[in-house]
């Protein structure tokens, strides 16, 4: 008869620094970025917080370490492709990764010692408007007006409770019960005609506001010759 093996008897994956960083990242996600500290990430690892310190040097580091993770779960622009649609599918990828990462959303462009996915990810970015015939200047413009759609999206994406279409509907039915249709006319046409309506994904505005941005960023048609 086979003999049962018994898990507790299997050893435990060797301890170093991106396996530390890939627990925190899941501890983040299930329980927001408070939930990470060096003795609970010790204690999800089944380790000594001590040990924890021969593979990051801080929670610091282990934040940075976080954010370099979101950062490469992000498309980045290859090489002489087209500006718009590499900026498209980065925006639409960085939204992706934000939704599996709430957390990193206040983190993402706040830490000060960037790590090298981090630096690559804003090195492509600049080199794909650049390349495109953005100056200097509108590059500077382009990438601020995009990461503050994209991160200002995934925030209020974040919060809105509308994560299922029961969810949407209980929160609307609950709005509605409370709005006298006289007094507000049109947040009840709003509701009833749109928000209540099958297939109602208040995700499915970030491609319709992110194609408006990129529609109105064009490089000038004789770059400025400060490439």
């Amino acid at each position: 008869m086979a003999r049962r093996t018994d898990k507790r008897a299997q050893p435990r994956a060797a301890l170093n620094r991106q396996r530390a960083l890939d627990v925190a990242v899941a501890l983040a996600d299930a329980g927001g970025i408070g939930s990470i500290t060096m003795r609970g990430l010790a204690q999800e690892l089944g380790v000594e917080a001590m040990s924890l310190y021969h593979h990051v040097a801080n929670k610091d580091d282990i934040l940075d370490g976080m954010v370099a993770i979101v950062f490469s779960e992000i498309d980045l622009p290859a090489a002489n492709s087209n500006w718009k649609t590499a900026m498209r599918r980065r925006a639409l990828s960085a939204r992706t990764a934000l939704s599996r990462h709430p957390w990193a959303i206040s983190l993402m462009e706040s830490r000060t010692a960037p790590g090298p996915a981090s630096l690559r990810h804003h090195d492509a970015v600049l080199g794909c408007l650049r390349h495109a015939g953005f100056s200097i200047e509108m590059t500077a413009h382009a990438y601020s007006v995009l990461d503050s759609y994209i991160y200002g999206f995934a925030h209020q994406e974040a919060n809105l409770p509308l994560e299922t279409p029961e969810r949407t509907k209980e929160v609307a039915d609950a709005i509605l019960h409370q709005l006298p249709a006289d007094q507000y006319p049109h947040l009840v046409e709003f509701a009833t005609q749109h928000v209540l309506k099958p297939g109602y994904d208040y995700g499915a505005e970030f491609a319709f506001g992110l194609d408006l941005i990129l529609d109105g960023l064009e490089p000038p048609s004789h770059p400025s010759g400060d490439l």
